[in-house]
């Protein structure tokens, strides 16, 4: 198995949404934060966020979240939703803390809910470190990618915990790449690589793929199966800044 290093885990992306006056007071700025997907084998993972903290050196804010719960995974393939929206203190953006509810996060597997059991989520919050200017009135959206994959830890007695692992995307300093494959039973593990950086992810149910957050570069991907179908890797594939590669289908064949 790969390892996902293109960004840094834990790590959030401020992106640059707009350079005029938002309307927040002196010392402040207006902060989004939106949450988006890269895929896991579930039927569904719903999160109730509760609040979201912002820690910055000019000061704190808690931004509430009303959307209540959401499945994530309805957030993938370049959607998203937000999360949280309101003015936060100017300064170095030093750690964002998701507060989960106590009741209402829960995995369903084969059509079974489970609930998840959330280690220290309800309490002092999901902690992400960064370090990011937020400059007083200049608007920010912080995109926050879940990792459904990586996040969903199955117990030995058949329990399921949530450890979140996120990324952050800087959204207007990146691209993506996009296909579908055929046919859907090969089921690959798709890899982008760029150098010794590599971001995977998995086909949906008809067959597309998408990679959110790749930064401007030349890339080769990598479509991985298992006999009897035979791998394939595509060279050369350009992503430029906001805009989305797409590569079209990719058939993949079976050994002779």
């Amino acid at each position: 198995m790969k390892k996902l290093m293109l960004f840094p885990l834990l790590v959030l992306g401020l992106s640059f949404a707009a350079c005029n006056k938002n309307n927040a007071p002196e010392g402040s700025t207006k902060m989004n934060i939106k949450m988006t997907d890269s895929p896991g084998n579930y039927d569904a993972i719903i999160l109730n966020v509760k609040e979201v903290n912002v820690i910055t050196s000019g000061g704190q804010a808690t931004l509430p979240v009303n959307a209540g719960a959401f499945d994530i995974l309805q957030y993938r393939d370049g959607k998203d939703t937000l999360v949280a929206s309101d003015i936060v203190p100017s300064g170095t953006l030093q750690e964002i803390r998701l507060v989960l509810e106590p009741t209402g996060n829960k995995v369903i597997v084969d059509g079974v809910s489970h609930d998840l059991i959330t280690p220290s989520g309800q309490e002092s919050g999901v902690k992400v470190k960064i370090q990011s200017e937020v400059v007083q009135g200049v608007a920010y959206t912080l995109l926050l990618d879940f990792d459904a994959a990586k996040s969903i830890v199955k117990t030995g007695n058949g329990g399921y915990i949530l450890k979140p692992v996120i990324r952050g995307i800087p959204s207007a300093v990146s691209g993506a790449i996009t296909g579908m494959v055929t046919p859907i039973a090969s089921y690959p593990k798709i890899y982008a690589i760029n150098g010794t950086d590599t971001i995977g992810t998995i086909i949906d149910s008809l067959g597309h793929f998408y990679f959110n957050g790749a930064p401007a570069s030349t890339y080769h991907v990598d479509f991985q199966v298992d006999s009897p179908y035979v791998s394939k890797s595509i060279p050369n594939v350009m992503v430029t800044n906001g805009s989305v590669t797409d590569l079209g289908t990719v058939n993949i064949t079976k050994s002779n």
